[in-house]
């Protein structure tokens, strides 16, 4: 089975990769988004709140830095819905110069997470 992400290709602050939704996110938190591209992030946001599983909400230690530095969610093949609605947020990204790329893996690193449409692995070193 091969997963995806989406992430910034260079390193945060933190050493990690920001995914897709951090990075758009970033922007509207900084007041760089059209009115246009807030409406699409303010809808898609709670639709994936509402449709996708957080998994800090199942397990709250899954993003802890401490106990699992670097974990990164991948979509899962089967999460079709999901994946493509995260066009709209490349859009976005495109529009305002922020790279991004589209990393699959067969095997993302120690999971520590699961559930039916991704899963939260851990980097490998």
């Amino acid at each position: 089975m091969s997963f995806v992400r989406f992430q910034s290709p260079t390193r945060n602050e933190r050493g990690t990769f920001t995914g897709v939704f951090g990075l758009v996110n970033g922007l509207a938190r900084a007041g760089h988004l059209t009115v246009e591209q807030e409406t699409f992030r303010r809808t898609n946001n709670d639709w994936y709140d509402a449709n996708f599983i957080n998994p800090a909400h199942t397990d709250p230690s899954v993003y802890d830095t401490t106990l699992n530095p670097g974990a990164a969610a991948w979509f899962k093949p089967t999460a079709r819905i999901f994946i493509e609605r995260v066009d709209g947020y490349l859009l976005i990204l495109k529009a305002h110069e922020i790279p991004c790329e589209t990393v699959w893996a067969d095997d993302p690193g120690p999971i520590i997470y699961e559930d039916a449409f991704q899963v939260v692995a851990l980097p490998r070193a």
